[in-house]
């Protein structure tokens, strides 16, 4: 039920699926919310490229990094970002309009995208609101945790047994996909 699962159900549900999240505690209530530096994104394209990311990337993590997903990481962030702008995310702007970038630790370029110093609370802000715009594809049950998956005769996953935090019940829920 944090950034990264209310992006996901957005997603989903954008493609057509329908989402049931599951949050321990509320939907937002996660570590997205105490992100206060910003986001990283080669958008200034004239000066910045993922190419000068992916390097700051393997450089910030002393080259242990899967070199594979260090790229998606960079060529992903711009469109991210303007997914996100698209959803309502109101990131630190110039009067025109352009979006303002601050140097982010062990960079070699401004590309460091924020709002005030709120950046965390912002996007999370922007996923949560649209994930309770649409009712009828995303339910979000509050408080109840995945306690195991629950896999059909070929392995796959058919569902999950799910633990309420304020009824201390367990529930199966069966899915789709």
């Amino acid at each position: 039920g944090g950034g990264a699962g209310a992006a996901a159900a957005i997603m989903a549900q954008q493609h057509g699926a329908k989402v049931l999240v599951l949050t321990k505690l509320r939907l937002g209530d996660a570590n997205t919310m105490m992100a206060e530096g910003g986001i990283q994104s080669s958008t200034k394209l004239h000066k910045d490229s993922p190419y000068y990311h992916y390097l700051d990337v393997l450089g910030g993590g002393h080259f242990k990094n899967v070199p594979e997903l260090a790229e998606a990481l960079v060529n992903d962030a711009p469109e991210t970002m303007a997914w996100l702008e698209s959803l309502g995310c109101l990131f630190t702007k110039y009067p025109d309009g352009r979006l303002l970038t601050i140097h982010g630790g062990g960079t070699c370029r401004k590309r460091m995208h924020y709002a005030a110093d709120i950046t965390g609370a912002e996007i999370m802000r922007t996923l949560r609101d649209e994930a309770l715009n649409f009712p009828e594809e995303i339910k979000v049950i509050d408080f109840t945790s995945a306690v195991e998956l629950i896999l059909n005769d070929k392995g796959q996953c058919a569902g999950v047994v799910a633990y309420n935090h304020e009824t201390e019940e367990y529930f199966a829920i069966k899915a789709k996909a």
